[in-house]
């Protein structure tokens, strides 16, 4: 969708900043959250509907909260949505119901083991689908010059732009449908894109892009 997360090729909001200290968290709370965000199940809710959600968050709210605050806030919107808790119980910091299980309690595992048996069940996004490729290696493409009123993975500064099949990807979960809860699969292309076709400004640029794009993205040029 189109929003304020959208940020790639954008000017106006100063350089990025590189963390060269291989810490991966600057507070306690942020591993806490990135944990407690791995070990939760919640059923229905795919990696499509939490970005979507998570694309809802007010402009000055995205902008303004640290990156795992968003994370966090994205996690709590999800869980209530699902019925798992109430926002009563959010701002309580506690549950206000006595559903506890005594006689099955779950059994605890560290963050490695959940980790490892999401690598022993993985979830797969690729299947095999009747349709054929609508493009191959090599094909010259222009991209959708449309944006959506939900989740999308084409970015606004590649829409209506020409480039180059780089590689067939097979087919995948198409993520636009996949945020409002519809599991098709759709044909997976790596595009490149050379930079002054996307940014025009950049004109002795030899610098290329890569962005790996669904077929309803993409027309023949």
């Amino acid at each position: 969708m189109d929003g304020i997360h959208d940020l790639g090729g954008k000017q106006g909001y100063g350089p990025i900043e590189v963390d060269d200290e291989g810490t991966p968290f600057h507070h306690d709370w942020e591993g806490r959250e990135w944990g407690i965000a791995q070990c939760a199940r919640t059923p229905g809710i795919t990696i499509d509907w939490w970005r979507h959600c998570r694309e809802l968050i007010m402009p000055e709210d995205y902008l303004g909260r640290p990156y795992f605050d968003s994370w966090a806030q994205t996690d709590f919107a999800t869980y209530i949505e699902a019925g798992w808790i109430t926002l009563d119980e959010i701002a309580a910091g506690k549950s206000l119901v006595d559903n506890t299980d005594f006689d099955n309690p779950v059994t605890a595992m560290t963050l490695t083991q959940v980790l490892q048996e999401d690598h022993d069940h993985a979830v797969r996004f690729d299947a095999e689908i009747d349709a054929p490729p609508a493009f191959s290696v090599a094909s010259p493409v222009l991209t959708s010059s449309h944006g959506s009123s939900g989740h999308t993975r084409l970015p606004q500064y590649a829409r209506g732009r020409r480039g180059t099949v780089n590689a067939y990807n097979g087919a995948h979960v198409f993520p636009d449908l996949s945020a409002r809860g519809k599991e098709i699969h759709q044909h997976c292309y790596n595009v490149c894109f050379a930079a002054v076709d996307l940014w025009p400004e950049v004109e002795n640029s030899s610098d290329k892009v890569y962005l790996d794009l669904w077929e309803s993205y993409l027309a023949l040029a």
